[in-house]
């Protein structure tokens, strides 16, 4: 495997998009965002003709810029998903690249008080701007979404809470089942916090006064704050935590908000949601380190016990921990494609 870019069959068309939903956002990001488009080997060749689109969203800590990191031996996801359409291995499609970073290194894709309107932006800004401007096909049944681990996480829930736009979804490693992802986290932060006389916005400042990730706590407490702001923040953007930091008992009724967000529970609020998905992809390592291929199970019974047909689910358990299954991300833009072409 080479270690240089490759030629595309396609196209990717980068965009800067200006956010109405995240215009002065609670941590000051900016309100213009890059957003990428990829058009398939032949689009510009045939005027007339209309594609089915997929959207990509990124894990926790993930910014767009990232898609291009190269690591030995692996080729970025926008040239494995340029090469399943160049081999002719799934129905042409545009997919679209969103950036949804905050300042604490991600949204969880939802409309927070702590970090902004991100389930807004991308529902109500990105998907029409990307029909208005390229030939889609407008139709929850011709729209999916993908991602992976906090991206994973997105892709459940959004097309529960936006079957008008989303009919097919892919999670790799997804957020769910959190008493198992999640609170086993929760001790370590007590001890950490110790040093900061339990208050996370102690650590939070001498975090940016200093190399991060220079501290073996910065890892943990990051993504606490980060969820805790996108799960549970108060009304004035306060990040309210689920536990105590000084003693370390929870607090069950801010645990209770988080659970409400957990897409193992959220299930069956939107059954009908699920049920009028065209094609659902769940996977996941056997040694992710916060035991998602556990919450990937759940997820998948929970659809069943909801009525979604299993014929409509892929569902797979692999080898690996919670890094490098990229090589996962070509294999379900196929499958999804194949699902959602006209």
């Amino acid at each position: 495997m080479l270690p240089w870019s490759a030629e595309f069959a396609g196209r990717i068309d980068e965009h800067t998009v200006s956010s109405e939903a995240l215009r002065g956002n609670p941590l000051g990001d900016p309100d213009e965002r890059p957003l990428w488009v990829y058009v398939p080997p032949g689009y510009d060749d045939d005027p007339g003709r209309r594609y089915p689109t997929v959207y990509v969203i990124m894990g926790f800590t993930g910014h767009i810029a990232m898609w291009r990191n190269r690591t030995p031996f692996r080729q970025p996801f926008p040239e494995t998903a340029d090469a399943v359409f160049a081999r002719g291995d799934a129905p042409p499609a545009i997919v679209v690249y969103v950036d949804a970073w905050t300042t604490y290194g991600g949204s969880q894709y939802l409309d927070s008080p702590g970090t902004g309107r991100y389930h807004t932006h991308l529902c109500d800004e990105i998907v029409p701007w990307v029909d208005a401007h390229y030939r889609t096909l407008p139709e929850p049944a011709h729209r999916a979404i993908t991602g992976k681990s906090s991206g994973g996480y997105g892709a459940m829930i959004t097309p529960m809470l936006r079957p008008d736009l989303f009919g097919a979804l892919a999670t790799h490693a997804g957020d769910a089942l959190f008493e198992y992802c999640y609170m086993r986290e929760f001790p370590d932060a007590v001890r950490d916090l110790r040093a900061y006389d339990g208050s996370i916005d102690r650590w939070w400042d001498d975090f940016n006064s200093r190399v991060p990730f220079t501290r073996s706590q910065d890892g943990k407490l990051l993504e606490i704050l980060a969820y805790t702001a996108a799960y549970t923040a108060r009304e004035d953007g306060t990040p309210e935590l689920p536990f105590d930091p000084a003693t370390g008992l929870m607090n069950d009724e801010v645990w209770q908000r988080w659970l409400d967000l957990d897409p193992v529970r959220m299930v069956p609020r939107y059954a009908d949601a699920m049920r009028a998905q065209q094609a659902i992809w769940i996977d996941g390592g056997t040694r992710d380190e916060w035991y998602l291929d556990i919450g990937a199970q759940a997820f998948r019974q929970a659809l069943l016990d909801n009525g979604v047909e299993e014929k409509k689910i892929y569902f797979e358990l692999f080898d690996a921990a919670h890094g490098g299954i990229d090589y996962r991300y070509p294999l379900s833009l196929a499958w999804l494609c194949e699902r959602i072409a006209p």
